[in-house]
């Protein structure tokens, strides 16, 4: 940042005064510093950001869509603050603000009476600004999920309800659910949506046991007119939860509002899920969502670096779509690694250096592809950390000094092989796919919380790119 520079009081009052308090192309060099020094955070819409009001100390900035709105207040007042000091040269603050007030609030799920008492759970929908239908590239392996997505939430209760989209992780089916509420709210800011993860839908439902607060849980998820659950596959062999989503489900469903789910498999294979809400998921529209095809994961690079203002020449995000083939989240790691490449280096975006971030420390082969390990070097990675036998791993024993290394090695099975949830299985002495889709929720969910498990994930990952070079 540059020394801040002295003004006379004179020329402050001055610039203040000019085109209502706006300095002009005050915006411009604000964006455009935010976009050199922050990048991971800019938008192709920052464009849209306007300058409301310079007073003081205080540079206020309009944005009106309430999504993109709540995104500059949770992730950008800081680089902003940052920008503006630097294009004024003195201290100043920033403040988003709406097309209202500057008090303007993030949207809400609900209009859910509160008390005196803590609610349940923080009731604000936090969606993001780039999961819109306008960003979704549509290829075969999704036309009818997004069709279908995009009849819900111009006819909610009416078109298909539920509505149950399913797929592998990183597919896109978080960006649709987000994108049917973020259209729905813009038809009618005052509808009631009830977006939520069906962990945190689980939590709720315990603490409102736990403190008795089942009359105030039911009008919550009960009432709105749309409620949308997130990975509602967690629900498997929870029963007590179960019993009560079954209530919720059939008081939303004879009202005629809408439900949304989503989910990693269809309903019949979530394991140990009642029938009768199989049953009800599957009345409804499923739509299923696989692997992008290599021309839409083409088309995904160039929508995600469009979003993001980075220009990519045309073979970069060819070699890309053709190295990385699992999922979308491992496109937009590339694209990541690429563009922090590129700010690391002070080298231009090429192929080299796509190659590069592709490979991003793995071995490579003759082609520059990262050299995936096979399921047997896995294997052979974990029964050495965990000093265990082979025979032992692939047994019938549930100890735990057994369980959690063979769900550790079907884990690690699922997101660095190419195999599917029965052939993983099969190498595991013949367990069916629901063993295999337990075992990775269950060591996926246990990483977020158990500090040391996801050390000790972290260094058999290393030990495996060892083993490969």
């Amino acid at each position: 940042m540059k020394p801040l520079q002295t003004r006379t009081p004179t020329n402050d009052r001055a610039t203040e005064r000019r085109a209502g308090g706006q300095v002009p192309g005050l915006r411009e060099r604000v964006v455009e510093h935010v976009r050199r020094n922050h990048p991971d955070l800019c938008r192709h819409w920052f464009d849209q950001i306007d300058v409301v009001a310079m007073d003081g100390a205080n540079l206020t900035l309009l944005m009106e869509e309430p999504v993109r709105l709540s995104y500059l207040r949770r992730c950008c007042v800081p680089p902003f603050t940052e920008a503006a000091c630097e294009a004024t040269g003195r201290l100043v603050g920033v403040q988003f603000v709406g097309e209202r007030t500057a008090e303007v609030a993030a949207p809400t799920a609900s209009n859910v009476q509160r008390g005196s008492t803590e609610a349940l759970f923080d009731d604000r929908i936090l969606l993001s600004p780039d999961y819109v239908f306008e960003t979704f590239v549509v290829g075969p392996n999704n036309r009818l999920a997004h069709a279908a997505a995009q009849a819900v939430a111009q006819k909610p209760g009416r078109a298909y309800n539920p509505y149950f989209v399913h797929g592998g992780v990183g597919l896109g089916k978080t960006h649709l659910l987000q994108a049917i509420c973020q259209d729905m709210l813009r038809r009618d800011p005052s509808v009631r949506i009830t977006y939520i993860s069906c962990s945190t839908f689980m939590d709720v439902f315990h603490e409102a046991v736990r403190a008795g607060r089942m009359q105030e849980f039911r009008h919550r998820f009960r009432t709105a007119d749309m409620l949308v659950i997130d990975d509602i596959h967690f629900l498997s062999k929870h029963e007590q939860t179960q019993e009560e989503f079954f209530h919720t489900f059939n008081a939303l469903y004879q009202s005629g509002k809408q439900v949304v789910l989503s989910s990693d498999a269809a309903p019949s294979e979530i394991p140990d899920l009642e029938e009768r809400l199989v049953s009800r998921f599957n009345c409804g529209l499923v739509a299923r969502i696989d692997r992008p095809p290599y021309e839409t994961r083409v088309a995904i690079l160039k929508a995600k670096a469009a979003l993001h203002d980075l220009a990519l020449p045309d073979d970069v995000p060819a070699y890309v779509a053709a190295r990385v083939d699992s999922n979308i989240r491992e496109l937009e790691g590339a694209l990541t690694r690429l563009r922090g490449l590129s700010m690391a280096t002070g080298a231009p975006i090429s192929l080299d250096l796509a190659k590069q971030a592709v490979a991003d420390g793995r071995p490579v082969d003759a082609a520059g592809s990262p050299v995936q390990p096979s399921i047997q070097q896995i294997i052979e990675a974990v029964t050495q950390y965990y000093d265990i036998k082979l025979s032992d791993l692939m047994s019938k024993r549930r100890h735990k000094s057994v369980a959690l290394p063979r769900q550790v090695c079907m884990w690690l099975a699922r997101k660095h092989t190419r195999f599917s949830l029965e052939e993983i299985g099969g190498y595991f002495g013949g367990r069916d796919h629901t063993t295999v889709m337990h075992a990775v929720r269950t060591v996926g969910e246990r990483r977020q919380k158990d500090i040391a498990l996801s050390s000790d994930v972290d260094r058999i990952e290393l030990a495996i790119g060892r083993r490969d070079a």
